[in-house]
């Protein structure tokens, strides 16, 4: 089950499981709907620049953004927004799911975040690192020891 499902699809899943137990469990706080789609669009916003800052920095190393090939890549990206996180986009996703769960109003939908993470770190990270590790050795392990796998 390693790295087999492409992470959008990882978390379009998770934002439907958050959608559908919010529609279906009770606790919902009510909020005005204008102030849940300003602040829900300014953290999907963050999310969307941090997801193209990772995929910009892999296009600009001109190596693989496919993240279930990682053995295909050519250059391990520690420059640019990877300075501060080793997976900006998996990142950028959980930021785009907390704020859906925002807009759901919802607080229990940020289980749904907290799911994603741990599905990613387990399921896509850990096959990543040891495709990165096996390509770039000690170099891989250094940039591993500096920089958090999430922030």
């Amino acid at each position: 089950m390693d790295n087999r499902i492409p992470p959008p699809l990882v978390a379009i899943l998770f934002g439907l499981l958050m959608w559908c137990a919010a529609r279906q469990l009770p606790g919902a706080l009510d909020l005005t709907i204008g102030w849940r789609i300003g602040l829900a669009l300014i953290v999907l916003i963050a999310g969307v620049a941090i997801c193209l800052a990772g995929l910009l920095s892999f296009r600009q190393a001109r190596t693989t953004v496919n993240p279930l090939k990682p053995e295909t890549a050519s250059a391990l990206v520690s420059s640019g927004v990877y300075r501060y996180t080793r997976n900006p986009m998996y990142l950028g996703f959980a930021t785009a799911l907390i704020a859906w769960s925002i807009f759901l109003a919802w607080p229990p939908a940020l289980l749904g975040v907290l799911g994603f993470v741990m599905y990613m770190n387990l399921f896509q990270i850990g096959p990543e690192e040891r495709a990165l590790a096996s390509l770039f050795g000690g170099e891989f392990t250094q940039y591993r020891s500096q920089v958090r796998r999430w922030l």
